[in-house]
């Protein structure tokens, strides 16, 4: 491999560096997340191919880290990208579930409710007191791929009237729709 780059122009060296570093980086993100979400094989997967591309890019830096800092400078824009692209991609992708709580008048529990059962998601609505007035809880878990949007069709159909809550879930069993 060093007898490779040896003969590539050292510019190009940096580059090939900066791209190996920022796909290692990405694919770091993205194992740590499947790790998070309870994908051991895909993460186990992704932390081999993870492990061979700094292998790789390890060797070719550290025995001239010293003389050319350019390379350390590409080395670092690499790994910074990466974290950047790692995150969006995932932030794209959605792994895993998220819960939706939603704290709503009672006419807006209708229209919530009526929203939800056109669209085939599993609530559960609870009573409740807010500070002032009788209120209700309505409790859904769905795909976090489909949060934002729901979260937003939802405020839009209850004219912004309604408190929103978002959160991960880890585990869960059962439910409507949502057997796991």
């Amino acid at each position: 491999m060093s007898e490779f780059l040896a003969s590539i122009h050292p510019v190009a060296v940096c580059f090939i560096v900066c791209a190996a570093k920022i796909i290692e980086i990405t694919i770091q993100s993205l194992k740590t997340c499947m790790m998070v979400k309870g994908q051991r094989l895909k993460a186990a997967g992704l932390g081999f191919l993870e492990c061979t591309i700094w292998g790789l890019v390890i060797s070719t830096i550290i025995g001239t880290l010293g003389d050319n800092l350019f390379l350390l400078a590409f080395y670092c824009v690499g790994y910074a990208t990466g974290l950047f692209l790692g995150s969006t991609l995932e932030g794209k992708i959605a792994l895993g579930t998220s819960s939706l709580q939603l704290i709503a008048n009672d006419e807006n529990t209708g229209i919530i409710t009526e929203y939800l059962k056109e669209n085939s998601r599993g609530y559960t609505v609870f009573e409740g007191k807010g500070s002032t007035d009788k209120m209700n809880m309505i409790f859904i878990v769905l795909p976090r791929r489909d949060t934002a949007s729901v979260a937003k069709q939802i405020r839009k159909i209850c004219k912004n009237n309604v408190f929103v809550v978002v959160d991960d879930v880890n585990k869960y069993s059962g439910g409507y729709g949502m057997l796991k």
